[in-house]
């Protein structure tokens, strides 16, 4: 037990010593004029050593899995709330703001949506109630606490021969269920900025279907505000013009942009890979660091180009002490995609983002 207090004891000061420069001025400082930092976040990160880090340096906090369908409606006549409670509570008490993730997404969807009693699959208009139900409750809930919501996720095919994706969602209701989710949520809360959020949104082929769903929301006059791009990057992607033509398409449709799930694997692109190969190196080389510095500069340049289209941009967790990318998609190997090292120091990467 004294051993296990002494390495809490320690890891605790590593956090709060990182202190970024001498007058502990933080990411969200530097940043103060152009956009707001964000990161998301669990309960834990909120209640242990993460907190410093977080309060230092980021101005809004979307929880990584708290608010999506599975974890807050696991069931048709239960809710659980204590795990959003507690990241929009932290975030109240430290004067932070909230990006709400997510109210409709073909993933983490409790199979009890899309059936009846006899299990069979519902009809539209009983899923379209059940949404409406949920958007409702959970933004009645929230509202006044959080200023923007991630309404619709990924509903773009990945296969560059379709257009939206065939998830249970598509099956049931078409594409109906993409406009009325933002009415409803809309609707729950008229003053929430209300995002379509997707990845790959900077190769070409997928941005022109992205582009296509969004100018057809907007000529509907449905209540889009904003798109999020996540942000799932590598030292290889996106090229500056990429980013700066994807950001220039969706703001001429007065949209609002959002780099929403921000990280930078080490790796390339690789989603269908399943194994680490024979010797592979997954160590944090000098030559990874300088590339992905080397990258972070380059996307940060850009944003800081477009500050009046690009108003946030959130980092897909805290430090790489622990991230999504560890063991995805290939089981055992370590990523190391953020701005902070596995002791919450800043990286080179950190230096060159506020290094302008």
């Amino acid at each position: 037990m004294k051993y296990i207090a002494t390495c809490t004891l320690l890891l605790t000061c590593l956090f709060l010593s990182a202190q970024p420069d001498e007058s502990g001025k933080g990411l969200k400082e530097y940043y103060r004029k152009y956009f707001t930092m964000g990161v998301a976040v669990s309960p834990r990160s909120i209640s242990g050593p993460d907190s410093t880090l977080i309060l230092r340096n980021f101005g809004s906090l979307t929880p990584e899995n708290a608010m999506k369908m599975g974890p807050i409606h696991p069931r048709e006549n239960l809710y659980y709330w204590k795990d959003a409670d507690a990241i929009v509570d932290f975030a109240q008490a430290h004067g932070l703001k909230v990006r709400g993730h997510n109210l409709c997404w073909h993933q983490q969807t409790p199979n009890w949506l899309f059936r009846d009693s006899a299990a069979k699959q519902v009809t539209k208009e009983v899923l379209l109630q059940r949404l409406k139900e949920h958007i409702t409750t959970v933004v009645n809930r929230y509202k006044g606490k959080l200023y923007a919501w991630d309404v619709v996720n990924e509903a773009i095919a990945d296969d560059s021969t379709q257009f939206l994706r065939n998830s249970p969602w598509y099956q049931i209701c078409g594409d109906e269920f993409i406009a009325k989710a933002f009415i409803y949520a809309h609707e729950a809360d008229p003053d929430a900025v209300l995002f379509y959020n997707d990845y790959n949104s900077e190769r070409p082929e997928k941005r022109a279907r992205i582009y296509k769903l969004l100018k057809q929301l907007v000529d509907a006059h449905v209540p889009v505000n904003g798109v999020g791009l996540q942000g799932h990057w590598s030292l290889v992607e996106p090229s500056e013009q990429e980013l700066s033509e994807t950001i220039q398409m969706f703001s001429s449709l007065g949209l609002k942009v959002q780099i929403t799930e921000l990280d930078v694997s080490v790796y390339p692109w690789e989603k269908n890979r399943r194994a680490k190969a024979p010797g592979e190196d997954d160590s944090y080389t000098p030559e990874r660091e300088q590339s992905q510095a080397a990258q972070y500069k380059k996307i940060f340049a850009v944003l800081r180009k477009y500050r009046k289209d690009v108003t946030g941009v959130t980092f897909w967790n805290v430090s790489d002490r622990s991230t999504w990318l560890d063991s995805y998609p290939v089981p055992g190997r370590k990523n190391y995609p953020l701005l902070f090292d596995k002791d919450g120091q800043p990286k080179k990467a950190y230096w060159e983002v506020v290094k302008f």
